[in-house]
């Protein structure tokens, strides 16, 4: 059985997610696995389709369907912050990698960088003087 105070927990990391109760299609299957023949009888597994995200979960931790439809909120709230952190994450290391992009040179860059075309234009003229001699 789960606490009140881990249910409370469950509604604020829903509300933070945007994860309303009307969004949630929740249905019930039959379980599988350890826990005898009482899992494997009663449709104890919950799976949760959020219709915004387009996200499903499905839980089936404990034998208890109860359990399981808190767990299943808890998890696919978790996903829904997961992903929009990942998709934040990823906006901000390509802003960042434009702004290295677009970042002036220093000087000692620029000198290196100039030498190393310099040293390959003079592998390409031996080559060029080579090819002409043949």
């Amino acid at each position: 059985m789960i606490s009140p105070e881990t249910i409370a927990r469950i509604k604020e990391l829903m509300a933070e997610a945007s994860v309303f109760e009307e969004d949630l299609d929740e249905s019930f299957i039959l379980g599988g696995g350890p826990g005898g023949q009482k899992t494997n009888k009663t449709s104890s597994v919950v799976r949760l389709s959020h219709e915004p995200s387009g996200l499903m979960v499905r839980c089936g931790e404990t034998r208890s369907r109860e359990t399981n439809r808190w767990l299943a909120r808890r998890s696919l709230a978790e996903a829904i912050l997961e992903r929009d952190n990942r998709r934040k994450s990823e906006a901000r290391q390509a802003a960042e990698k434009v702004r290295r992009q677009k970042r002036r040179r220093s000087r000692r860059q620029k000198q290196k960088m100039l030498a190393d075309k310099r040293a390959h234009s003079e592998i390409k003229a031996v080559r060029r003087m080579r090819f002409d001699e043949e």
